[in-house]
């Protein structure tokens, strides 16, 4: 499919007829294929084909990774076999050398990596010598949710992610792949930006992936190409520039800004950032400088107090993408605050319920629970009162770790809580399945009971946990859900 003429004939004249031509010749060629791995799931990354050692606590405090039968020893991940490289600015980033499929790896449906396109992971590398750790994080715009699970990993049990997404269908996307990556440390909203922004001065950081024309996903996605148009161009740069107000009135003082669009055209960019910088003024400030080698083919620049990082596919191995990162002036002004509650969410949990789910968590100190309806949720006790100041403010559809309902004094475990890194193994017996038997289960099919011991089972393949199952003599229930079931074939 070729290119949009008006968008090809924008390009030579902005870029030259060289750097011009080069950029649309590399529309057309084939993208790589990157993944970025789970470092609670897989003990960081390891180099390819290299046996993992598990040794050592997992950055950002979860304990040791999940492992082979509920050991710490990780399994060696298969979609690593074909890999072509690390990610330079992500260092749990991969290239891949074709693309696999994702759908029959157990490893994917456990959560152990997120497939990422390359460029876009560097806006970890925009958080480099920030404290992140035990911090807020305000994602907008997150679904499907690659960049808020890379925010997650990075936050750690004692912080926050609140990913918001506008649209209640993308929202239930990202809710998911959010319980799959097992961090807990997650709240997703669906609601405009204006509602979280009137939680002002309440984030650390506030990262807006603006909606966009797309030019960047040109060769990724040809039905970019086709939706794409000078007018869409300019609804899209007037929905950056009233996210962004928003974004910033939720931003503290001192907190760090990133904005960033998967397009090319300097009104989406560029633009976006000068409209900005003419009402926040003296507002915002500069960023400390981010090594960036020379030789990853980035574009680096500035506009104002930002500093800017472009990704063309033609020089960077990854998709179109922008960058922008700044601080807010500590002389800002602005206090922190929360909305009124509008209304009671949660519900304590009774001494008996709360010792039974103790017993499922590895550091039961660090967590408090709650009941949501007939669920009961797990949350980090150092963002348990803003996960309820957010939840009796806002539409929160997922937070924390789902637990599971009670039946006659007895858990019936959530499916998201075999998903969670804080996990306790030993909480309930673990069924090791082979890739054949794991992929029957992922497709809710019947799988033998051979492998499973009385009562609830935690499914694992690989010693990653995909779910749980319940073996009732000689029959298996499968407690995969519905919803996230393989029907690919």
């Amino acid at each position: 499919m070729t290119l949009p003429e008006k968008f090809a004939a924008r390009v030579l004249s902005e870029l030259g007829p060289e750097e011009g031509a080069a950029l649309c010749a590399a529309l057309d060629t084939e993208p790589p294929v990157s993944v970025r791995l789970n470092p609670a799931k897989c003990a960081g990354a390891a180099e390819p084909g290299a046996v993992q050692d598990g040794t050592g606590a997992v950055p950002g405090g979860y304990g040791s990774p999940q492992g082979n039968s509920g050991t710490d020893v990780p399994a060696p991940l298969p979609v690593l076999q074909n890999a072509d490289g690390r990610v330079p600015w992500c260092a749990d980033g991969y290239y891949l050398a074709v693309r696999p499929q994702f759908t029959f790896d157990s490893d994917f449906h456990a959560g152990a990596y997120y497939v990422q396109e390359a460029a876009s992971q560097f806006v970890g590398h925009l958080l480099q010598g920030v404290e992140v750790a035990g911090r807020r994080i305000l994602d907008l715009c997150a679904a499907p949710g690659g960049k808020t699970t890379l925010y997650a990993s990075l936050a750690g049990p004692d912080g926050l992610v609140v990913a918001n997404e506008i649209d209640r269908r993308r929202a239930q996307v990202l809710a998911d792949n959010v319980r799959k990556w097992g961090t807990g440390n997650v709240a997703v909203t669906t609601c405009e930006p204006r509602l979280l922004g009137d939680f002002e001065a309440w984030f650390d950081v506030v990262a807006v992936d603006a909606p966009c024309s797309g030019e960047g996903m040109f060769r990724k996605d040809a039905q970019a190409r086709t939706e794409w148009s000078e007018g869409n161009v300019r609804l899209c740069a007037a929905r950056q520039d009233g996210i962004l107000r928003e974004a910033w009135r939720a931003l503290k003082p001192g907190g760090r800004l990133i904005y960033s669009t998967c397009t090319f055209n300097r009104d989406e960019d560029e633009g976006a950032l000068e409209r900005m910088l003419a009402w926040a003024g003296d507002e915002v400030a500069e960023a400390e400088d981010m090594a960036v080698d020379g030789a990853w083919g980035i574009v680096c620049g500035r506009v104002g107090a930002f500093r800017t990082y472009r990704f063309y596919p033609h020089r960077a191995r990854g998709e179109g993408f922008f960058a922008a990162v700044a601080c807010k002036a500590y002389d800002a002004g602005g206090r922190c605050r929360t909305p009124k509650a509008r209304r009671t969410v949660f519900a304590q949990v009774d001494k008996a319920s709360a010792a039974e789910l103790r017993r499922w968590v590895r550091t039961p100190e660090r967590m408090c629970f709650a009941a949501v309806g007939d669920t009961c949720y797990g949350y980090y006790v150092a963002q348990a009162e803003a996960v309820k100041a957010l939840g009796e403010a806002l539409p929160v559809i997922y937070a924390g770790v789902a637990m599971g309902q009670f039946f006659k004094g007895s858990l019936r475990p959530d499916p998201a809580l075999a998903f969670f890194c804080g996990l306790n193994r030993e909480a309930v017996s673990a069924a090791e399945l082979d890739e054949a038997q794991a992929l029957c289960y992922l497709r809710r099919q019947e799988v033998a009971a051979g492998a499973f011991a009385e009562g609830v089972n935690l499914v694992c393949a690989r010693g990653r946990a995909l779910g749980f199952a319940k073996r009732i003599g000689n029959r298996v229930n499968n407690m995969y859900p519905n919803t996230l079931r393989i029907i690919k074939r």
